[in-house]
């Protein structure tokens, strides 16, 4: 139960700052592009930060 419980808190976490879950992207990526590697975890969370952190929006940060 407390296990759970930690799961949905950084889930909510990670949804507040902008960060999509891991799991969702993999599905995306398995059922949209089953020919490409899915990036790993730390690939992943590396990736979305620089989507949100870094873009080129007018957003300096």
């Amino acid at each position: 139960m407390i296990r759970h419980l930690l799961a949905r808190a950084a889930e909510t976490a990670r949804l507040m700052i902008g960060q999509p879950p891991y799991e969702a992207y993999c599905t995306h990526m398995a059922e949209n592009h089953p020919d490409q590697p899915a990036m790993t975890r730390a690939e992943f969370f590396r990736n979305r930060q620089d989507a949100r952190f870094n873009s080129r929006n007018g957003r300096c940060c």
